[in-house]
């Protein structure tokens, strides 16, 4: 009874999503989820392209009918409160595809995406905590070292299952010949290989909260979301979400954010929003509600995306800065992704690691072109508008790349943008880790 095609770690947009399409397909899927749902998450902003993985998994319906606000912009304002020309999606997009997406409460739309996948034949067991991977052979393989592979490193045996514990202390066995980790930012599989390595520069802290009753701008610029700028490159999040609440959060370095030994997180967040004009006479309307939240050092990667038995998706597999709310929209692409290739491994019974290197690569690559423009969103020398004005046809690239369309050339507008910041090169990761590799 504990014998499945694949086990999903992590119900959140990433394992829902493998869990839809590969439940959908006729497999035999299990999903163990820590926590009971519906439960809190940050990160409420979806990026137009996700609009693509959404329509894939059958919920643009769902979406249409439900309360989440409607997002057909991105604004930036500087810390004298003046707001940039918003980037329309419409101005780039004529279909409905990708014109519009939602600002969303994440308790509802994860519950959304996870029922979906017990509709499409998903098992869906919630507070099971998955806590070691089994492995078919105890012994491991030491690697040798180069490119993107660290000398000692451990060459894992095949993943056949994974041990859990209960909501009531009991331990179980699950077995599977491929075991998907999806389990966000914790990163459970790359913590315990040795995988998971920091970004070199991205090691960003946040400070965030709600308020009930902010300012909104009127029109189709009510469900905007709004990247407000503070000293030394900081920045604030501006998230109208339904039943007239905003999520609203402070990312900097924790040296600035902690400047002056300043550590209680409502006066960190209270100072910073005197910082910016814009900022202050939008929350002046509105009364916080709840606590504060913080999380640091938001940027990492896995050196390797899969070993034999063992997929990693979503957040698991890397996670970006949020400046530009790619996490959700990158999430569920992996996941569908993930699902697909999954499906073939199993109907062809081959479960090898290279299988998984396409998916790799492609994840990588969309990942890669987001971190640079996150990078340059850093440095002191880069705007949006000096690069627009020397180079008025790159505006739609820009606008692709922060909509979600991320797979795609973007070798122009990278030296473009070299002539006012440096552009990171692309790290060495995303590589499965074979037998013998």
């Amino acid at each position: 009874m504990n014998n499945y095609d694949v086990i999903i770690i992590g119900g959140g947009p990433a394992g829902s999503s493998a869990a839809a399409i590969l439940g959908e397909k006729g497999h035999r899927v299990l999903v163990l989820e820590r926590e009971k749902f519906p439960r809190y998450h940050i990160g409420e902003s979806l990026l137009p392209f996700t609009y693509e993985p959404l329509q894939r998994l059958g919920l643009i319906g769902k979406m249409k009918q439900s309360q989440f606000v409607k997002k057909y912009s991105v604004q930036f304002v500087s810390p004298s409160g003046k707001a940039s020309q918003p980037f329309y999606f419409h101005t780039r997009y004529d279909r409905e595809t990708v014109a519009q997406t939602w600002q969303v409460l994440r308790s509802e739309f994860d519950e959304m995406l996870l029922n979906n996948a017990r509709e499409r034949g998903a098992i869906v067991r919630e507070e099971m905590t998955v806590t070691e991977l089994l492995r078919e052979n105890a012994a491991s393989a030491t690697g040798q070292s180069g490119p993107g592979k660290s000398t000692g490193e451990t060459l894992a045996a095949r993943c056949i299952g994974v041990r859990a514990r209960n909501k009531d202390g009991q331990i179980e066995e699950f077995f599977a010949p491929m075991t998907l980790d999806c389990t966000g930012k914790e990163s459970f599989s790359a913590v315990r290989n040795g995988w998971r390595i920091p970004d070199p520069y991205l090691k960003k802290v946040a400070v965030w909260t709600y308020y009930k009753g902010a300012k909104r701008d009127p029109g189709m610029d009510e469900g905007a979301t709004t990247v407000a700028f503070v000293p030394e490159k900081g920045w604030f999040w501006y998230i109208p979400q339904h039943n007239n609440m905003v999520s609203v959060g402070v990312v900097a370095e924790g040296k600035y954010l902690t400047r002056d030994g300043v550590k209680d997180l409502g006066q960190i967040f209270a100072r910073e929003a005197e910082q910016n004009l814009w900022i202050k006479k939008y929350l002046s309307e509105g009364e916080q509600v709840g606590e504060f939240y913080v999380t640091n050092e938001f940027s990492f990667h896995s050196r390797h995306c899969a070993s034999e038995g063992l997929l990693l998706v979503g957040d698991a597999l890397v996670f970006l800065d949020p400046v530009f709310s790619s996490g959700v929209m990158l999430a569920m692409k992996s996941g569908v992704m993930a699902g697909d290739i999954v499906s073939e491994a199993i109907n062809s019974k081959d479960f090898s690691p290279e299988r998984f290197a396409e998916y790799g690569r492609t994840m990588r690559a969309g990942v890669e072109n987001m971190r640079k423009l996150v990078y340059a969103f850093y440095d002191p020398e880069f705007s949006f508008k000096k690069v627009i004005d020397k180079n008025p046809d790159l505006a739609g690239d820009i606008t692709d790349c922060l909509s979600g369309d991320v797979n795609k050339d973007f070798s122009k507008l990278w030296n473009a943008i070299r002539e006012f910041c440096p552009v990171p090169d692309d790290l060495p990761y995303g590589e499965p880790l074979g037998r013998g590799a």
